[in-house]
């Protein structure tokens, strides 16, 4: 199984073991992790906001303009910013890092 590492707001990692897949929504949802994910993956809000290792920016493929437009709504992004639900945790993304912001905001609530 491919593993990958949540740096938490607080400096702290978290190394998870996680089945090819899932997306990192979803590993974060199963190991307990903070992440909120208000629209529960369908890409209307940007709760599950992470800020990508940039060691690892090159592996991951590109956003869609939708994934783009929802993180302009993001807290704190930045240029290695993706939505956790649409980021899915593959052999070739193993070790992936990922750095949970401080801060959120619901972009369905406004």
């Amino acid at each position: 199984m491919p593993t990958m590492t949540f740096v938490l707001p607080d400096g702290s990692r978290r190394p998870i073991e996680a089945a090819e897949g899932l997306s990192i929504l979803e590993i974060a949802h199963a190991e307990g992790i903070a992440i909120e994910g208000a629209c529960d993956g369908s890409m209307a809000c940007s709760t599950c906001h992470v800020i990508v290792d940039r060691a690892w920016w090159p592996r991951l493929p590109p956003a869609a303009e939708e994934e783009l437009d929802m993180l302009d709504f993001a807290v704190g992004a930045q240029a290695t910013s993706r939505l956790g639900c649409q980021v899915h945790l593959t052999g070739d993304l193993d070790g992936l890092v990922v750095t949970l912001p401080a801060v959120t905001r619901n972009a369905l609530l406004g």
